[in-house]
């Protein structure tokens, strides 16, 4: 059985930041690429950071330069640091992983989703 769990989530002003963690659990062997996405009210599910096993780092031109996503293998943990909020960021943020778990193989996995609500 493999869990992520997100926290960090909430309420803040535009132009203020917050930081959202994942963390995995469970009969982990291996985690390789680890993403956040976010689903905005109204709209799809989109990709807004993923970073693999030895750090290369994607973003979505929306956050970019505003946004950082990094982790910390040893805690098998993600994060993504979110700088100059704006109200159209508000959205459910949902982290993903790739894991190799026992006897389960190689699968993906979702958080349940934190509420980040930035305020004008």
């Amino acid at each position: 059985q493999v869990q992520l769990v997100e926290s960090g989530g909430g309420l803040v002003q535009a132009g203020g930041s917050l930081r959202l963690s994942c963390a995995a659990s469970g009969s982990i062997l291996s985690v390789y690429t680890m993403a956040w996405y976010r689903q905005c009210p109204g709209k799809q599910r989109e990709l807004v950071a993923r970073i693999t096993s030895i750090g290369t780092t994607n973003y979505a031109d929306f956050v970019k330069g505003r946004f950082t996503i990094s982790r910390d293998n040893a805690k098998n943990t993600v994060f993504l640091q979110m700088n100059s909020l704006k109200p159209e960021d508000t959205a459910v943020y949902y982290c993903n992983a790739e894991i190799r778990a026992l006897s389960i193989g190689r699968s993906d996995y979702w958080g349940q989703g934190t509420q980040v609500t930035v305020s004008s």
